[in-house]
């Protein structure tokens, strides 16, 4: 399944065969240089726009994907090496694969097979890192591979050049598994697994609580990224003939990595725009390199001119173009119309379907901080068709109380269960698919995707994605955002931007809904309308509410029961009515009038 209109795609994919042919007509037109030149920019191309699919839509820079392509690059190597070739010079291979000698096209299947392999078992530990750690981790595994391929010098030779390799491709192949690499990385962008993921590149704790499973996302980008870039190595390995350790090593690196920041690591259009640029400034830069005349000076040759003009370019980018010179869309999404949600047709009814009425029961939930008690052995009961406020001064707790029923945190002591199922230390992404979608109390959006890739997100990694286009446009016209479907999140207002995070968590399906601070930002017309809608929800489908907010007059006429914390621990608990009249409440949070 995409989640992109089809005419984007269709689009993108006529335009990516349309290029890569055309170019190659061009080149061969031109002549041998053009041709070498264009071979060399398509492997290239290949190896930016893999290391985009997982750097891109993670957000994770990677500076280890060079080592996959040195992966793809000497199996494919071994595979197609003649052997009497690895007789003469590899004489301490295996009798097996000695005497293997497969065609360039099986050579490549089994690099991009062996690279996978290698790729998901690396995978699996790397992707218990986050951030800056798991970045430099991959600078890591490019140092490790590196010491390897030297180190082996039985199979590969060590740093000595890897010779007799056939030279098998030809601009034409290289056009060819271009256009597939291309092709693979655009379709994954707007997969079900690409959305995820760059949902979750955006905002992890919000896209955990949707329901979206991150490190299984980043795997998956993981792996492909690494196929990918198997197939640019096994493809430079059968245009040059002969390749060292260190074609796969710092030198590469920067060049890819400057490709695909320039240009944009987010999209298909921003590596092939990155690759251009870079090209271009490679093959200018490198004529005067050596030297050349200025109007019949002669000026000096200045080794690494290549390199500081690349440098400078990355500067420019990050000060003037932080996203890429391409952005943060595909080139097709600024031209074309997106998605588009009826305001009719659906109602707020049909924003949920509420399937489970077991109440949530949390007891003698206890969070601590070092030597801070947050909360201080509060129970708490949340039920279906019930509207639940909880209130409190600052730093009472409610927050941390919210985090622990919904996953974010797990207590210190005391259990969350709803039924028999036992959610005390189960994850968010396992709370969202037991019926338990909540906001949080600083906006959680994921700011660069669009309102409706927001819900739909939540739609799709809940309940197994069944219906996921109904929940999600349902829950957008429930919360009056539908005319938002194909603006960016972060470009509507505080107000619509609370909205589309309550029709997120709707989208999921909850039978409860946990709210922190939903009214904020919001004018007196608007949190009314909230109110309204709170209340139709909870009374047409069952759907049971804890919300926290300031907004005394909200909570006041919304909720059937306050719960009031004050320094982590429960003081009062009651009707409204009840509430507005205990003493200790009064003291610590209403204030006498």
């Amino acid at each position: 399944m995409t989640t992109s209109p089809s005419k984007h795609l269709f689009v993108s994919l006529v335009g990516i065969c349309t290029l890569c042919v055309f170019a190659a007509v061009v080149a061969t037109t031109l002549g041998p240089a053009s041709e070498r030149i264009l071979t060399v920019f398509f492997i290239s191309l290949i190896a930016v726009v893999g290391m985009g699919v997982y750097s891109g839509n993670s957000g994770i820079l990677s500076f280890g994907h060079l080592s996959f392509m040195g992966i793809g690059a000497y199996v494919s190597g071994l595979l197609t090496l003649p052997t009497q070739m690895k007789m003469a010079t590899l004489p301490k291979l295996p009798d097996w694969l000695a005497g293997t000698e497969t065609g360039f096209l099986t050579a490549i299947v089994v690099a991009v097979l062996a690279t996978s392999f290698v790729a998901l078992v690396i995978g699996l530990a790397l992707n218990r890192l986050e951030g800056s750690a798991a970045t430099i981790a991959t600078l890591g595994l490019l140092i490790i591979t590196h010491g390897v391929i030297i180190g082996w010098r039985d199979v590969t030779r060590g740093s000595q050049s890897f010779f007799g390799v056939p030279r098998e491709t030809t601009l034409w192949s290289a056009a060819i598994f271009c256009i597939v690499a291309l092709v693979a990385a655009r379709l994954y962008r707007d997969s079900v697994s690409g959305l995820r993921l760059r949902a979750g590149r955006e905002n992890a704790i919000a896209a955990s609580a949707v329901g979206v499973r991150i490190r299984k996302e980043r795997l998956i980008a993981w792996v492909l990224s690494a196929a990918i870039m198997a197939l640019s190595g096994a493809l430079i390995a059968h245009f040059l003939g002969a390749f060292s350790p260190k074609k796969f090593y710092f030198a590469d690196t920067f060049l890819l990595l400057a490709m695909l920041i320039v240009g944009g690591m987010s999209t298909v259009t921003g590596a092939i725009t990155g690759a251009v640029t870079i090209t271009l400034v490679t093959e200018i830069l490198r004529r005067f390199e050596g030297g050349f005349s200025l109007a019949g000076i002669e000026m000096p040759a200045v080794f690494g001119t290549t390199q500081i003009g690349i440098g400078l370019i990355i500067l420019f980018a990050m000060f003037r173009k932080p996203e890429g010179l391409a952005g943060l869309k595909e080139l097709e999404e600024r031209f074309l119309p997106g998605r588009k949600v009826s305001k009719g047709g659906n109602t707020p009814q049909q924003a949920v379907k509420t399937a489970d009425p077991t109440p949530l029961q949390g007891s003698n939930l206890t969070m601590r901080f070092g030597g801070l008690v947050a909360v201080n052995d509060v129970s708490i009961r949340v039920q279906t068709g019930e509207i639940i406020g909880l209130i409190g001064p600052n730093g009472s707790g409610k927050t941390t109380l919210l985090n622990m029923l919904s996953g974010v945190l797990a207590p210190t002591s005391g259990t969350v269960r709803r039924g028999d199922i036992e959610l005390t230390n189960a994850a968010p992404y396992e709370v969202a698919n037991h019926g338990i979608a909540r906001t949080f109390q600083n906006i959680r959006l994921f700011d660069t995707l669009t309102v409706y890739q927001n819900v739909l997100t939540a739609a799709l990694s809940t309940g197994k994605g069944a219906r996921a286009a109904q929940r999600c446009e349902s829950a957008m016209v429930a919360m009056g955002i539908a005319q938002f479907a194909d603006s960016d999140a972060n470009t509507l207002s505080y107000g619509d931007q609370r909205r589309v995070e309550i029709a997120r968590a709707l989208a999921c399906e909850p039978s409860l809904l946990f709210l922190d601070e939903p009214a904020a930002g919001m004018n007196r017309e608007e949190t009314d309308d909230l109110m309204t809608t709170l209340q139709t929800l909870t009374r047409d489908l069952g759907l049971g509410v804890l919300i926290v907010d300031h907004d005394l007059k909200l909570i006041n006429q919304l909720c059937d029961t306050i719960i009031v914390l004050n320094e982590g621990a429960v003081i009062a608990q009651g009707t409204p009515a009840d509430i507005r009249k205990n003493p200790a409440v009064i003291e610590a949070y209403l204030g006498h009038s």
